[in-house]
């Protein structure tokens, strides 16, 4: 009889199970939240729900989401510290590959939606910007994919880190292809990229040894906010023409449209009464205290 095939890492397998290969529930609900967007948005195609285009619809989405997980992803590590919950680490790995998953599950109905044709494939990806740098942001993930596993950090030791932590430029190359796929409305990546850069501020806390307290906290709120602003009429001024000033000043006026910093102010800020209610907990002695983890 063949001898059955021997999994290396039964995590990868089984995402739902921890490290001693039980049953989590936390680490099953997330891997299930993970394939919800997928499965919706199969089923709308499936259903012609998706409008008059509705390939194009599906592998724009696909991409979106894609891009979701991976701020998600990046999330995790602050998010520990923040709201004092060592327990997310459990997921960073498998929200980083939801984010892989979804972005290959892209990139093959961009070929679907190419007609299989790959030498035009090919041809799109060389030749036009956007594509080469969504196609050189999923060879990089594929890369942080294949190096994930347990066996593959023993091996690489202290080049693991170092590689990974690729995982910030990979992240605003595929922010970067989420704004010129967007043409006019660039309003999803400009909100994503402000949380990219609240994430990006609170490594550069971390490493300038700022505590994670409220007031820094909500300091770094107001920053991701206006940054925001910033990046919004940045983009604008450079791909439309768009005067700066007028874009600034559409983010005073909420009468007619809440603008992206609005919402990335109003997500950032969350936390610091989320910070400040786990800060009492653990000065009463009633939550564990973290201990600190790598900024990646």
């Amino acid at each position: 009889m063949l001898a059955q095939p021997r999994i290396a890492d039964p995590r990868l397998a089984y995402p739902w199970l921890d490290r001693a290969g039980r049953l989590s529930r936390f680490k099953l609900a997330v891997f299930l939240l993970a394939l919800a967007p997928g499965l919706w948005f199969t089923a709308a195609y499936a259903l012609d729900r998706l409008g008059a285009k509705p390939l194009t619809a599906y592998l724009h989405a696909m991409g979106d989401w894609s891009v979701r997980f991976l701020i998600l992803s990046l999330a995790i590590t602050p998010m520990r510290r923040i709201a004092n919950a060592p327990k997310l680490i459990l997921v960073r790995r498998m929200l980083g590959l939801t984010a892989l998953a979804y972005a290959l599950f892209h990139f093959v109905l961009y070929i679907a939606d190419q007609k299989y044709d790959l030498a035009r494939v090919a041809s799109e990806i060389v030749f036009r910007v956007y594509l080469t740098i969504g196609f050189a942001g999923l060879l990089g993930l594929v890369v942080l994919g294949v190096t994930s596993t347990d066996g593959m950090i023993r091996r690489l030791g202290k080049t693991w880190p170092r590689l990974h932590r690729l995982v910030y430029p990979l992240t605003a190359l595929a922010l970067l292809h989420f704004f010129l796929q967007s043409k006019i409305d660039v309003s999803n990546p400009v909100y994503w990229s402000g949380l990219f850069l609240a994430l990006m501020g609170w490594r550069l806390m971390h490493h300038l040894k700022v505590p994670t307290a409220p007031l820094p906290l909500l300091a770094l709120s107001l920053a991701a906010g206006l940054a925001t602003a910033a990046l919004e009429a940045l983009w604008y001024a450079l791909a439309t023409g768009v005067p700066p000033l007028a874009v600034l000043a559409a983010n005073l006026d909420i009468s007619y449209d809440v603008r992206p910093a609005w919402w990335v102010l109003g997500t950032v800020i969350l936390i610091v009464p989320l910070n400040l209610w786990q800060s009492r907990n653990a000065a009463g002695g009633r939550g564990p205290v973290a201990r600190p983890a790598p900024a990646r």
